[in-house]
């Protein structure tokens, strides 16, 4: 009798063997176990029978509240007893931070609450000693006490009420609290509410990010400890600082001499002392005379001789019988199905379906008469059918694998019944649709009434079986790829005889329900234990089998033992439960024969855990706490020859106390892989070797997938198997092992039915470990997170293994198998996608990752004592290199006659009065304003009458030019020089963010000592609003001067300095890591500047230049004020602004006006490469043409952005913009501009490092797509007048060619010196006075602060020199010293925005040695935690580094300067300061 609710496709197809078996010797076959099973099941499963209602054709499995096959109370004890240890451990683990959205979308709200009648009540009778403590109170945590306490270290712990006790071994405290040493807070709520950590008051509004403050502007070290981050991260070194494993000893090298530490065996560990095992035969397959000769001619046999007995019968779900299908029945209906397969598909002519095709059988498991109906059908009609589950949807998971399988099988044919033919999905026209990834099918029903009857001459082909295939048996690997099994009719027939012989089946009919064999898997034993209450009048001693299927689960002991226990009262003997073992290519493998001595108790093995990840069995007292309980599986089929052999490499036959992977010489297993050989090769045809290297028989052997050993008596035990097999630097871990694990961890609590994926993924050359669970609809984040560090506790300390990966997702979320069971391919595949969306995940890669490359050991510098005669560095030249000669060069610059800047313009004004210098363009394009020589001439003269009158400014005095940019701020400037005044240039405040950014322009007003402040009309009025008042106090302003309105009359006379070394302007900027630097601008430096920016882009009266820039500092400032009155040309000024409003404006400026030359920021073509992306063809239709341009310098201050301008170049070039004009510029604080491409001298040239030698100071040229490789471009040309040299920034020596050091530079336009920086004073004057340790040690540098390498080229330069390449790697001031290796953020940052298509930003930073990665979010919330586990992956793959935090953020809070370059400083002040309202914060641990 079937039972209907809970038997799956599987077990039908593990139960077609035995009922093929059943039918050669005749009998009735297997009985299937029913008590009042489906009174115990969910609500939501007994869904009422109507045909639309898919679970008619598709019974899932159900698994109550936790997946019985790992349960085990002495394994549950064993968990909390090892929990138990820990609690003396103290750590603090900082829980992650998330935003209240996040926690409100994934808490009980969104959930249906789960029906009470789910079994969990239930389950205390399971385990018959314990109690469940019902709960009404958790644990909710007040974040900043819990903090309070953690920093002080204080050791109340408090319990949670909410624990199960567990099997009686123990007072319910011990499960309790998430680690005792967490010291929580705990206040009690009533559970109708769900409950959130608490986000710090007021910033569950956003507001945009506080980085502007003056007190956070130096650097973040001084952050007030109260905050909650910083205290979180304190937490995260304390536990971190933990003693680890001991350290690995030896490498291996990884392609270079980056040394990854490689897994020493550990001379410790348990080595096999055994003998060599010896195959172990099953008895003879002994030959019974009348055995039928082949199974279709068993079928003809009982179907003539007694076509009324009963062949099987199916239940309903309260045990009455639901169809009695009859041997004859069988019979007929088999032949109806084969006549019809073969003649009634297609045409006469033509047939569908011929012998030897394959056909597809899709029947739910609830109707095993149809599917055997089917198959027998096919079996007589010599089709082969491919058994698979009903698809319930289109897009199952898994799904697709079988498509293929079908695909390759040739099949065109499916075979079904009605019922299910009308719960497929259909497509509003009722036609099936096609299953993603699978062949057109022809959808046949089987059921009689539907076929036609053979006629009488028409008779079956019933011959002896031989070695054609019988059926293909799908099996999913471990990657999720479908294969199929091949099983011949010999091997069909060879295996009824054998389960026929071990069972000892016999003909024979059988009263009512007193069965004598049952076949189940431990679910249903443990459903049967649930229901048992309700079973009044049982008898169970007429059986004399109890057939466990999934014997093969080392953990189905403790169901059976359970079952045994509970049902012995009612007739059950001990000897009856036979487990066996089975695999899809070998059929059954083994299986526990049935014995009437109940003397002889079953073979176990207590196994030591530790022992089995080394592959090696010891015997272990069952006191230990992390054993494996085993149960044999029985003897060897008959007729079969088995032994071990070692998982990996040649097949060696395995030592007796060895595990390895069952292999089994028989007839009656599968044959190949259909279509594929080699596979086939590996798996059905292995020869096992002895020691001695030959073969033990000639006849090949097939590898089960199974690992066990053949312990005493010839039992054999299987303790997991190959496809759930993790190895884990050198030690074998099984995931179903590690289920059971975390299932003895306080599961009905938790885990929503038990459903737990573990798998590993490879990370840096080693497998990790990740655990995903499905936790309750009802569980609190103070649950999950307690939950999940106990489980990496009790897996740490039973397997000896760490965790890498724990992620947590809402129930009922993960990738079903047709069965209802995890599909663990899909999930890891989810995972490994970042579209698993979790609601809670816990990284812990400090514990397993432990062959991180040692820390580096700083080298010895090169001395003095290496350095060779002829500008060699110990045996490389010196790397060095310099511009043109400003001297030499003949050219009729008449601006050179002049010291100053102010009397260029004066000469200007007399002689060239109407040439135009300036042209400002608005966001239209036409032209706002423009100024010719005179018209800035007469402005000037009027600001200077203005600074003194109205001002009383001496000469000298430093006055603060607040403008947007345009011509208003040019005039102004000159009015300064006019005045004899140093001018400041200040960005405006942004009347939309007054709060953040007036701070910083009185902070600026401030430290360059300005004695006043002149601006617009405009900006007057915003200083002096309210908001700006809440900003900055008012009364603390210099005086303000507005240029709107000014004096009608001429100053008596023009300013002249007295010495070209005067301060002629400051220039004050921000640096990336948020330092505010003034370096001031001598008259000489300023016309020297100027000249040599003329002579590198050959700039005349006569040209045009256009200019995206902001006009505030750097070479910037330079382009847009000072460029054209020395060199006449004519600046086409575009503000940045501008372009938010139109992004074609600057492109259409320079195609309009005919433009050679243009300079622009990286901001400016960004917005261009993603505002204009699509536009390209309009704005060719509308005339845009840069064919004229020979140069577009991106003005920069850092490493060339190689992808960006790239994806310009080539975004552009079929507006003619040449790929070879878009270049970089290089300015630094003490040198605005180093290197500027100009128009003649070779194209910028592109090579690749090795990233990880750059980590070691190192340059390494390697091949373009090498791994490892970094593209880096040249920075432009050196200008003229610029000599560089790169030294080493500790020893200040000199360093040779292609090696990294800083850059330092010589040069007339350098900066004079730092105006009041924050911080050391000597430490500044060596940024401008340093001179080289050795080598030419009378030469006078300025440092950089920027890293890079000179490199000769073959290319010539503009004098016929071989051309010098200079290429900048970073910063030194943003780069970070972690592990002894200098990294750079935008690699890693470049690495992660990479990681996932959701992460559009990403910075990162250093926080006490722990590494910070922000990544802003482009996606929904949900997917914030998906970004945790892949941003981790990639540093570590790419970087050799572990993250520290994981901050997920909205767009636009990474802070960027004005040159677009990321504020990361400002980010580390502001997420210290919890500013940042991160949507999640997770803490690696």
């Amino acid at each position: 009798m079937l039972r209907t609710a809970n038997i799956g496709v599987c077990d039908i197809r593990e139960a077609a063997a035995r009922e093929r078996a059943a039918s050669t010797a005749g009998n009735r076959p297997l009985f299937y176990f029913r008590f009042g099973v489906d009174q115990a099941l969910p609500q939501e499963r007994r869904t009422p029978v109507t045909p639309s209602s898919s679970s008619r054709y598709h019974r899932r499995r159900s698994s109550g509240s936790r997946d019985e096959r790992y349960r085990s109370d002495v394994h549950t004890e064993a968990v909390q007893a090892a929990l138990a240890k820990h609690k003396e451990r103290k750590m603090a683990v900082p829980m992650p931070s998330k935003r209240r959205s996040l926690v409100v979308q994934t808490s009980m709200d969104a959930y249906t609450p789960p029906d009470t009648s789910s079994g969990s009540e239930d389950e205390g009778s399971v385990q018959g000693d314990s109690q469940g403590t019902p709960t009404s109170s958790q644990g909710s945590i007040n974040m900043e006490h819990w903090i309070s306490q953690a920093i002080h270290g204080s050791t109340t712990s408090t319990t949670s009420s909410s624990s199960t006790q567990s099997g009686g071994s123990g007072a319910a405290h011990r499960l309790a609290d998430v680690m005792a040493q967490t010291h929580i807070d705990v206040t009690t709520y009533t559970s109708e509410h769900s409950i959130q950590v608490e986000r710090p008051q007021g910033s569950t509004s956003r507001v945009a990010p506080k980085y502007g403050n003056a007190e956070l502007m130096e650097t973040g070290d001084g952050v007030p400890v109260s905050s909650r981050v910083s205290a979180k991260i304190q937490q995260l070194v304390n536990t971190l600082k933990r003693p680890k494993r001991p350290p690995l000893r030896e490498f291996f090298v990884d392609d270079f001499e980056e040394l990854l530490e490689v897994q020493q065996p550990d001379p410790n560990q348990p080595k096999p002392e055994g003998a060599q095992m010896l195959a172990m035969r099953g008895e003879q397959l002994g030959v019974v005379t009348n055995w039928p000769p082949s199974l279709e001619a068993a079928l003809q046999r009982w179907g003539t001789i007694s076509p009324k007995a009963p062949c099987l019968t199916t239940m309903d779900t309260n045990g009455k019988p639901l169809y009695i299908l009859t041997y004859g029945k069988l019979w007929t209906r088999s032949m109806k199905v084969a006549y019809n397969i073969l003649h009634k598909l297609g045409t006469k002519q033509e047939p569908m379906v011929r012998p030897g095709d394959r056909v597809t059988l899709v029947f739910p498991n609830n109707d095993p008469a149809a599917f055997m109906v089917a198959f027998y059908g096919c079996l007589l009609a010599e089709v082969v059918p491919v058994p698979i589950e009903v698809p319930l949807t289109r897009k199952d998971a898994g799904s697709q694998q079988i498509g293929f399988l079908l695909g390759s099988c040739g099949v065109t044919v499916a075979l079904t019944s009605d019922a299910c033919h009308k719960g497929l999905p259909k497509s509003p026209t009722g036609e099936i649709p096609q299953f993603k990834g699978w062949p057109k099918l022809l959808w046949f029903v089987t059921e009689s009434k539907h076929l036609s009857k053979p006629p009488r001459d028409w008779f079956p082909h019933i011959k002896d079986a031989n070695n054609d295939t019988a059926y293909i048996e799908y099996k999913t690997c471990k990657d999720g790829s479908v294969l199929g099994v091949t099983v011949t009719r010999i091997a069909l027939l060879t295996h009824c005889q054998a389960l026929t012989q071990a069972c000892g089946y016999t003909e024979e009919k059988v009263c009512q329900y007193k069965a004598k064999v049952a076949c189940v898997k431990s679910r249903d034993m443990h459903w049967a234990l649930v229901a048992h209450r309700d079973q009044r009048d049982i008898n169970l001693s007429s059986l004399r089998m109890l057939i466990v299927a999934d014997g093969a689960n080392p953990w189905s002991i403790s169901s059976c033992d359970a079952f045994l226990n509970v049902f012995q009262s009612k007739g059950l003997r001990q000897e009856v439960i036979c487990p066996c073992a089975s695999s899809p290519e070998a059929l059954t493998v083994a299986i526990r024969r049935p014995t009437d001595d109940s003397n002889q108790p079953p073979g176990r093995g207590v196994l030591s855990m530790h022992g089995l990840t080394y592959g090696v069995i010891r015997v272990d007292s069952e006191e230990k706490l992390s054993v494996l309980t085993v149960q044999d599986v029985g003897l060897v089929m008959p007729g079969a020859i088995m032994c071990s052999v070692k998982p990996d490499g040649i097949p060696q036959l395995c030592k007796t106390d060895e595990i390895g992977e069952l292999c089994v010489c028989a007839i009656a297993t599968g044959t190949s892989y259909y279509g594929l050989s080699g596979m086939t090769k590996n798996t059905f045809e292995v020869f096992p070797m002895t020691s001695s290297g030959g073969p033990i028989t000639e006849y090949p052997f097939i590898r089960t997938g199974l690992l066990g050993f053949i312990g005493p008596g010839g039992l054999v035990f299987v303790i997991g198997k190959m496809d759930g097999l993790m190895v884990v630097s050198g030690r074998r871990h099984n995931a179903d092992d590690i289920v059971a694990t975390a299932l003895a961890v306080e599961p009905m609590k938790f885990v929503y039915r038990g459903r737990i994926a573990v798998f590993s993924v490879s990370v840096l050359h080693d497998e990790r470990i990740v655990i995903v669970a499905e936790q309750r609809p009802d569980s609190t984040e103070e649950d999950s997170f307690q939950w999940m560090s106990r489980v990496l506790q009790a897996i740490d300390s039973i397997h000896q293994v760490g965790v890498y990966c724990l992620a947590l997702v809402p129930a009922n979320t993960l990738p079903k198998t047709p069965l209802g069971g995890i599909h663990l391919s899909e999930t890891k595949q989810l995972f490994l996608e970042g579209s698993l969306h979790p609601c809670n995940v816990l990284m812990c890669p400090h514990t397993c990752v432990t062959n991180l490359p040692k820390p580096r050991q700083k080298q010895p510098e090169i001395g003095p004592a290496s350095v060779m005669v002829g500008n060699l560095v110990s045996g490389k030249r010196i790397a060095q290199a310099s511009g043109r000669d400003l001297g030499q060069i003949e050219d009729n610059d008449q601006a050179r006659k002049f010291l100053f800047l102010s009397e260029v313009l004066q000469w200007r004004a007399q002689t060239t009065p109407d040439h135009v210098l300036y042209t400002l363009l608005n966001c239209r394009g036409t032209i706002a304003n423009s100024l010719t020589c005179v018209q800035l001439h007469k402005r000037a003269e009027k600001i200077a009458v203005m600074l003194m009158e109205r001002g009383h400014l001496q000469d000298g005095d430093h006055v603060a030019l607040v403008y947007p940019p345009g011509i208003d701020l040019i005039a102004a400037f000159y009015g300064c020089l006019y005045a004899g005044c140093v001018p400041i240039t200040v960005r405006p405040p942004h009347p939309q963010n007054i709060a953040t950014t007036l701070p910083t322009v009185k902070m600026i007003v401030e430290v360059s000592r300005s004695a006043c402040l002149m601006t617009t009309q405009l900006i007057c009025k915003l200083l002096r609003s309210r908001e700006a008042a809440a900003a900055v106090d008012i009364r603390t302003w210099p005086p303000v001067l507005d240029t709107d309105d000014l004096p009608k009359k001429r100053p008596a006379q023009i300013y002249k300095p007295s010495n070209p070394e005067t301060l002629a302007y400051l220039d004050f900027s921000v640096s990336t890591t948020g330092m505010l630097a003034g370096v001031k601008m001598s008259h000489a430096a300023t016309s020297a500047f100027c000249r040599s920016i003329k002579l590198q882009c050959e700039l005349y009266p006569s040209r045009e230049v256009a200019i995206c820039l902001d006009p505030y500092c750097g070479l910037g400032f330079v382009l847009w004020c000072l460029c054209s009155v020395y060199s006449g040309h004519q600046s086409i000024l575009i503000p940045p602004s501008e372009l938010e409003t139109n992004p074609a404006l600057w492109l259409l400026a320079v195609s309009q006006y005919k433009v050679r030359d243009t300079f622009c920021s990286y901001s400016v073509m960004e917005l261009c490469t993603k505002g204009l992306g699509s536009q390209t063809e309009s704005l060719k239709a509308r005339g845009l043409d840069l064919s004229r341009v020979r140069t577009c310098v991106v003005v920069a201050e850092e490493r060339p952005r190689i992808a960006l301008t790239q994806s310009f170049s080539k975004l552009f070039k079929d507006l003619g913009l040449h790929p070879r004009a878009v270049s970089t510029s290089l300015g630094c604080r003490v040198n605005l501009a180093i290197c500027l491409q100009g128009t003649s001298g070779p194209d910028p040239t592109t090579v690749y490092v090795d990233m990880r030698a750059l980590r070691h100071d190192r340059v390494r040229l390697v091949e373009r797509g090498s791994p490892h490789s970094l593209p880096l471009m040249e920075s432009g040309k050196i200008l003229p007048g610029v000599r560089i040299i790169i030294a080493n920034p500790e020893t200040k020596g000199p360093l040779g060619d292609s090696h990294l050091g800083e850059i330092w530079v010589h040069s007339t336009h350098n900066a004079s010196g730092y105006f009041t920086i924050y911080g050391d004073e000597s430490l500044q004057s060596d940024h401008f006075n340093s001179r080289l340790s050795f080598g030419d040690t009378q030469t006078i540098w300025a440092r950089t602060g920027y890293l890079g390498f000179l490199r000769r080229t073959e290319l010539t330069d503009a004098n016929g020199e071989r051309h010098d390449a200079l290429y900048v790697v970073g910063a030194l001031d943003e780069a970070m010293e972690l592990r002894g290796m200098r990294y750079h953020p935008i690699d890693i940052e470049t690495s992660v925005i990479r990681a996932h298509k959701s992460i559009t930003e990403c910075a990162v930073f250093t926080w006490t040695n722990l590494l910070v990665v922000v990544v802003e979010l482009d996606g929904s919330e949900q997917e914030a935690l998906d970004l945790v586990p892949l941003v981790t992956n990639v540093v570590l793959e790419e970087h050799y580094l572990i993250v520290g935090v994981v901050v997920v953020v909205d767009i636009g809070v990474i802070p960027i300067n004005s040159r677009g370059e990321k504020q990361r400083m400002h980010l580390r002040d502001g997420f210290l300061a919890d500013q940042l309202d991160p949507i999640y914060v997770a803490y690696n641990m």
